[in-house]
C-alpha cells in the first residue's frame, strides 16, 4: 500500500520553477533518501510532503488524504498528529527545558502527558539524555539537542518522519551514529522515513535513493 503518493507536483517560486512534474509513490514503513545538489528542488519536495508548503499544481496524498486542498487549521492537526520534522537546526525553543520542548507537540495537540511522558523518557533513556531533560538546550551540545530534537519529533508516533539534512551540522562518526538512529527508531515505530541529503556517505548507506535534479527525479 502506498503511504505517499505525489502526482504531477510543480512548484515555482516567482519566475523560478524549483520541481518540474515531480511523480512519487513511497509504500508504508519505506526508507529513502532524496540525493540532490544545492537548489534541486528536494528540500521543497519534503516541504510539500509534509505539508509545509503546497504546490502550485499536482496532489500530495499522506495516508490516503490529498493535503494539498486541506484548510491551513485542518493541515496543521494533520501534521501534528501525523509527521514528525527533523530539521538540521533544531529549532528548541530557548524558554523551556528540553523536556518541555518535547512534550510541546503533545499540548498542542491536546494529547494526554500521562501517556506521552513516560514514553519519551524512556527513550530519552535509550538515546542517552534523560539526564539533560531539565536542562535548557543552551546548556547541552548540539549532537545532544539534535537527540532532544529526535525524540520530539517522535514523540506522537508519527506514521512519516521527514529529516532535513539533519545531520548538516555533525561529523561524519556522529552522521552515520544519528542515520542509523533515525533507520532503527523508524523500523521500531512503523514509520516511513525520507531524508534528505547531499551527503554522500549518508545517502550510500539507504538501499533506496532518488536522485533529483533540477526540479525532477533522474533517478
Amino acid at each position: 500500500m502506498n503511504f505517499v503518493k505525489v502526482e504531477n507536483v510543480t512548484k515555482s517560486f516567482g519566475v523560478t520553477q524549483v520541481l518540474k512534474g515531480i511523480n512519487l509513490e513511497l509504500k508504508e514503513r519505506s526508507q529513502i533518501v532524496l540525493k540532490g545538489a544545492s537548489g534541486s528542488g528536494k528540500s521543497t519536495l519534503l516541504y510539500l510532503i509534509g505539508g509545509l508548503d503546497k504546490p502550485d499544481t499536482g496532489k500530495v496524498i499522506v495516508a490516503g488524504k490529498d493535503i494539498v486542498p486541506f484548510k491551513d487549521d485542518d493541515l496543521a492537526i494533520f501534521r501534528n498528529s501525523s509527521i514528525g520534522f527533523i530539521f538540521q537546526f533544531h529549532f528548541l525553543l530557548p524558554s523551556m527545558n528540553c523536556l518541555d520542548n518535547i512534550l510541546l507537540p503533545a499540548r498542542i495537540g491536546a494529547r494526554a502527558l500521562s501517556d506521552i511522558k513516560p514514553f519519551v523518557v524512556e527513550l530519552a533513556k535509550k538515546l542517552g539524555v534523560d539526564h539533560l531533560l531539565k536542562k535548557y538546550p543552551h546548556q547541552i551540545s548540539g549532537g545532544e539537542q539534535q537527540r532532544i530534537n529526535i525524540i520530539r519529533a517522535l514523540s506522537l508516533r508519527p506514521k512519516l518522519l521527514l529529516c532535513d539534512e539533519p545531520t548538516g551540522n555533525l561529523d561524519s562518526v556522529n552522521s552515520s551514529k544519528v542515520v542509523e538512529l533515525l533507520k532503527s527508531l523508524s523500523t521500531a515505530f512503523g514509520s516511513a522515513l525520507i531524508i534528505v541529503t547531499h551527503d554522500d556517505a549518508v545517502a550510500n548507506s539507504f538501499e533506496k535513493k532518488i536522485t533529483i535534479e533540477d526540479g525532477q527525479i533522474i533517478s
